[in-house]
């Protein structure tokens, strides 16, 4: 049974989170972001909101034994991504971790990480949460550290959002959403903080903005 099948079974017994129809499409087109902004095998990463692992999936197979890190405070669907997405023997050789902080707080795995990576995740946190994971990327990202992340932009028929809890389908709701914010008020967040942002455009399967964040580095 090859990964859609396996994501489309699931999927007829739960709620994955995200869409099945284009479920391995959708996951190597993740990965394609990644490599694109210098990804390797020895990278540290860690995947926020790894859920049932769509694209940790592809990163664990990608990158090297204790590499990966994915937080994601629903345990029911990390165990789908763990005991049935993810081959066994593929859990084993390459070691990721996991925690199902509901914090967003990557201090929990003590490492410095090269990449933060949180597709559709901004599309459901509200602005405080955002900004929890902006303060996380800046004390625990290395210095060249990169964060992917994308976003939904407010405007005409999309409403900014203005709340201050997660919106959507979490491990304590069971109702879906869908959230805009200002692209203004992302990039102010990140001038505040010294960052910088590189837009990488929409990608082609679920139409989400992308964006690359670092540090704005001196000289």
């Amino acid at each position: 049974m090859n990964l859609q099948q396996r994501a489309e079974r699931l999927g007829e017994k739960a709620f994955l989170g995200v869409p099945v129809h284009g479920f391995e499409k959708g996951g190597r087109e993740l990965l394609t972001y990644v490599l694109n902004s210098g990804l390797n095998p020895s990278s540290k990463l860690v995947d926020i909101g790894c859920g049932v692992l769509r694209g940790g999936y592809w990163l664990i197979h990608f990158l090297g034994p204790g590499c990966y890190c994915g937080i994601e405070p629903h345990a029911g669907r990390l165990a789908m991504g763990t005991q049935t997405i993810l081959e066994p023997e593929v859990l084993a050789a390459k070691r990721p971790r996991f925690d199902t902080n509901a914090r967003f707080d990557t201090s929990v795995f003590g490492e410095k990480f090269d990449f933060f990576l949180a597709y559709s995740i901004w599309t459901h946190a509200s602005k405080p949460q955002i900004e929890t994971m902006l303060d996380s990327f800046l004390r625990d990202a290395k210095e060249d550290g990169v964060f992917l992340t994308s976003f939904m932009p407010a405007g005409w028929g999309r409403p900014d959002y203005q709340g201050d809890a997660w919106s959507g389908t979490s491990h304590e709701s069971d109702v879906p959403g869908c959230i805009f914010h200002r692209r203004r008020w992302i990039i102010d967040q990140c001038n505040r903080r010294g960052l910088i942002i590189r837009e990488l455009g929409r990608d082609k399967m679920y139409r989400q903005s992308w964006l690359q964040i670092t540090r704005r580095l001196a000289g």
